[in-house]
């Protein structure tokens, strides 16, 4: 495996070294910029240290000083890195990142071996959505009442088969809807579409499964119903708390 040291004299071996150069491509850039995230929240290049300069790069990717260029741009648009004139193009520390940038959360969920960070957007999600049935739960029409009412008539009537989990997603998309909490509403989307990337977030269907999933989707309706805010807010909460825990596997578990 060759070793390439970058610009602060560091070795960068794991995604330099380990494949050959690449040949050319359509949507290049597109592949460059997904190895490079790839490289950076797995720790391969650790904040503080420097990109290899962009013709290091050019020959290992297989493809023009342009595409670097670009990508490397693109990367440093999600707050990964820092593009100094003269300097290098250094990692930023985490804090700096936007991880809800399609690419890096994905890229986060992908090499999240510990699965840590689907126990963090579980929390993050929890509580978003929380809030958000909680705003439903008093700003709701009759009519988004009445369509909240058939979709969970529906997840009753496909539990079983391979349409319950779209059902299941449809039935929070009305509470988002009903909250009228756009922001919330967007955040929870782009978390939940990139964690459903990951079979360890999926987990295995049960029966019982389902049907505590259920159970608890009928605990949510009936506190907006009420237009009990707080009875809503804690059932959404608790619902996808424990419907983490119940696909979460125990040898993914953290000591």
């Amino acid at each position: 495996m060759s070793e390439v040291r970058t610009d602060l004299g560091l070795p960068v071996t794991t995604f330099l070294g380990s494949t050959p150069p690449r040949a050319p491509a359509a949507r290049l850039g597109v592949a460059v910029v997904h190895d490079l995230v790839s490289a950076i929240v797995t720790g391969e290049v650790q904040p503080g240290q420097s990109l290899p300069p962009e013709g290091v790069l050019s020959q290992q990717f297989g493809v023009s000083r342009t595409v670097i260029r670009e990508s490397v741009k693109r990367i440093e648009e999600k707050g990964l890195v820092k593009i100094a004139q003269g300097r290098g193009t250094e990692v930023l520390p985490t804090s700096s990142w936007n991880v809800l940038d399609p690419i890096v959360l994905s890229a986060l969920v992908e090499n999240d071996d510990s699965v840590g960070v689907l126990d963090e957007l579980a929390v993050v999600r929890g509580s978003l959505e929380g809030s958000m049935a909680a705003e439903a739960a008093t700003a709701r029409s009759d009519d988004e009442l009445a369509t909240l009412r058939e979709s969970f008539a529906h997840m009753d009537e496909t539990k079983g088969d391979k349409r319950f989990e779209q059902a299941d997603v449809d039935f929070h998309l009305i509470v988002m809807e009903a909250s009228r909490n756009r922001l919330a509403q967007s955040i929870t989307k782009i978390l939940y579409e990139r964690a459903r990337e990951s079979t360890r977030f999926t987990g295995a269907v049960t029966d019982e499964a389902i049907q505590l999933t259920l159970d608890e989707h009928a605990r949510i309706l009936r506190a907006i119903e009420r237009g009990d805010a707080i009875a809503a807010e804690n059932a959404m909460r608790e619902h996808i708390r424990v419907a983490w825990q119940r696909r979460r596997l125990p040898t993914h578990r953290r000591s």
